[in-house]
């Protein structure tokens, strides 16, 4: 008698990790319009699926603005750095050739702004996010559009001054290629 396999004797292979770079702009609201003029914005992001609908996600992006409260409005880099967790949603359309996902999440982090060329120390404050967005798939290529509501402590750029709360958007996109599931 031979042995016959089974979808119950077969394993699959799930990547966990999942890295993506992303373009996109920083675009200060309310009261941080009049402070730092809108910017591209680079990011890196890492994310570990703790299931199948659930990943921890943590992003570094560089913002390249200008202080426009400062005399000449001198370069000044914004930095964002933080951790947070992604709810995903079902794929729509998974067998047709496209699928799109949806996702929201939240984070925590913090936001660093640092003249360029100048001396002035950086100034470093808390930060907190919300994200919606999704990715459109077609085959193992996905585009992933996010956007990122973020509210941060803010500290006058130059020093001194009181802190206040201050808010801002991101949008973003990247590509990134996913591993064909791979079964044992």
């Amino acid at each position: 008698i031979g042995a016959q396999a089974t979808d119950s004797t077969l394993a699959t292979r799930v990547t966990r990790w999942e890295v993506l770079t992303a373009s996109g702009a920083l675009l200060p609201t309310g009261t941080q319009r009049s402070a730092i003029k809108r910017a591209a914005l680079s990011t890196a992001q890492v994310m570990y699926l703790v299931g199948p609908r659930l990943a921890v996600t943590t992003t570094i992006g560089w913002g390249r603005s200008r202080d426009l409260l400062a005399e000449g409005t001198p370069k000044l880099s914004v930095f964002t750095y933080d951790v947070g967790f992604e709810g995903r949603g079902p794929q729509w359309r998974q067998r047709s050739a496209l699928a799109v996902a949806p996702f929201a999440g939240v984070g925590v982090g913090g936001r660093s702004y640092d003249h360029r060329g100048r001396d002035v120390d950086a100034t470093h404050n808390v930060a907190a996010y919300a994200s919606l967005g999704g990715e459109l798939g077609a085959g193992r290529v996905r585009l992933r559009i996010e956007g990122r509501d973020y509210l941060s402590r803010f500290t006058s750029i130059t020093g001194g001054g009181r802190a206040t709360t201050r808010q801002d958007f991101t949008l973003l996109a990247g590509l990134r290629l996913t591993r064909k599931r791979a079964v044992e």
